[in-house]
């Protein structure tokens, strides 16, 4: 592989593993040489190539016979909110927002905690620990923060964001349950596009829209949108199920 601007880089394909996302599949993983530095340069020039961060690795699904895992990024100079996104904001509007360092912080562990025994509660990712929890989140390499939304003295989500020199990269949001009327994930990327157009970057990285993985729609309803297919970024083109209300 060829990254803009530097040397060759070698990259390592993973043996075939349990897919995570769909029964029944196997997947692969693409990653650079765990003996080669990492830096926001290199893991910008990486992104770009659809790879994502966990943790300290950086890494691309290359499975041989499913390309579900799409990579998708935001154009956000470009992008236009639908009617429900419009309202979303609106809905969240009395909520601040503060950045804190990337690190253990134990009111942010507790919510992510609640929050996984929500949405995954027969998963393994549920049994969360301290030190699984910043190895899944932190790295000493990268540019992250941790975005707290609050509403009044209330957390109520925390968007774990990496800044690269040409965009941000939403790396995981998680928030309260209890407020899931409220849409804080939708809001969360709301607001990390809007972040992004204000820092004056291009990007807004979403890691991997998934087809056939209900969890992964919400992604797709992000437009413009583009999607890292056959080696390039193109417009998505899928076709979504908005309803007429959702739209325009």
């Amino acid at each position: 592989m060829n990254t803009p601007g530097t040397v060759q880089l070698q990259l390592y394909l993973s043996a075939p593993q349990t897919c995570s996302y769909l029964a029944g599949r196997e997947s692969r993983t693409l990653f650079p040489p765990p003996q080669v530095p990492m830096n926001p340069a290199l893991y910008n020039a990486l992104a770009d190539l659809g790879f994502r961060r966990s943790g300290g690795m950086v890494y691309r699904h290359e499975c041989d016979s499913c390309s579900a895992c799409t990579p998708i990024r935001v154009p956000v100079d470009q992008f236009l909110p639908r009617r429900i996104q419009r309202r979303v904001w609106k809905k969240n509007r009395g909520l601040s927002v503060e950045m804190k360092p990337a690190g253990f912080d134990i009111e942010q562990f507790e919510l992510y905690g609640r929050y996984l025994q929500h949405r995954h509660p027969d998963s393994d990712m549920a049994n969360v620990s301290e030190a699984r929890y910043l190895d899944f989140l932190v790295c000493d390499w990268c540019d992250t923060h941790f975005y707290e939304f609050r509403l009044d003295t209330e957390l109520v989500a925390v968007a774990v964001t990496d800044r690269l020199p040409t965009g941000l990269s939403a790396v995981y949001t998680f928030f309260d349950p209890r407020r899931s009327a409220m849409s804080p994930g939708t809001y969360a990327i709301l607001w990390q596009i809007r972040e992004a157009k204000r820092l004056g970057l291009r990007w807004l990285y979403l890691g991997f829209w998934i087809a056939g993985s209900p969890k992964m729609a919400y992604k797709s309803q992000f437009r413009p949108l583009q999607a890292y297919r056959d080696g390039a970024w193109k417009e998505f083109s899928i076709e979504d199920s908005l309803t007429e209300e959702d739209a325009g």
